[in-house]
């Protein structure tokens, strides 16, 4: 076993919709790490070492003492963590890395793409941004199938009213037509995009979630708005 992976006990656990849960990982006595919001930590249980899964962390860098990720029913491995994985239990953790980071900069305006899960990095965005009281702009566009799909819905509600420079938008994509919706409807698709990046000097765009919806992301800012690679931050999850 590598000497960089830890033993940690889940600490709580949060239901946020019926297929989503988030696990509190707290760290062991003594424990030290330097990492940065918006990588990933790698799991795997005890019983099971050949089965491992990177996730995205939905907490902050500024959260010390524990790590916590969000999980969708999905797969072996994420079946088993919504279905099973309670209080009390153990799983390894590889460390975080990545390179998925906010650049919380104040002239930055961060306008974040997300569909189902892949919201869940964004959420330590807006945390990490708002516990420092920032002025850099956060904008979260998030493609979900219905209202009842929104991750983090409440606390996004919240870090709004907390800070003037948050901003969650929702798109609705399997409505029926007389389900009760005030916001938008329909896939995400450029002239939104654009209509709610503005000033596209200033913007980084970041793409999380499905391959298809990062692809999209990826083809409209490289290629259709020739904006250098510095403004595009992704992170496929297949």
């Amino acid at each position: 076993m590598p000497k960089n992976v830890v033993l940690m006990e889940i600490e709580q656990v949060t239901w946020e919709l019926e297929d989503t849960k988030t696990l509190r990982l707290k760290w062991p006595e003594d424990y030290t790490v330097s990492f940065q919001t918006g990588q990933f930590i790698t799991l795997y249980w005890p019983d099971a070492p050949k089965y491992k899964r990177a996730y995205s962390l939905s907490s902050s860098a500024l959260e010390e003492g524990f790590f916590e990720v969000t999980i969708k029913r999905d797969g072996k491995m994420g079946t088993r963590m919504v279905d099973w994985a309670e209080a009390g239990q153990q799983l390894y953790v590889i460390p975080p890395v990545g390179r998925f980071l906010p650049v919380l900069e104040p002239d930055k305006h961060l306008v974040c793409i997300a569909g189902g899960s892949g919201v869940t990095p964004f959420r330590g965005f807006a945390r990490e941004a708002t516990q420092r009281q920032l002025s850099t702009r956060i904008t979260v566009l998030y493609s979900v199938r219905t209202p009842k799909d929104i991750i983090f819905c409440e606390e996004f509600r919240q870090l709004e009213a907390a800070n003037p420079n948050f901003r969650l938008l929702v798109t609705c994509t399997r409505l029926e037509e007389g389900d009760a919706w005030p916001g938008r409807r329909g896939r995400l698709d450029t002239d939104w995009i654009l209509q709610e990046a503005g000033d596209l000097e200033q913007v980084i765009f970041y793409a999380c979630g499905p391959t298809a919806l990062v692809e999209a992301t990826e083809r409209l800012v490289r290629d259709e708005l020739r904006l250098p690679k510095d403004q595009l931050r992704l992170e496929k999850w297949g």
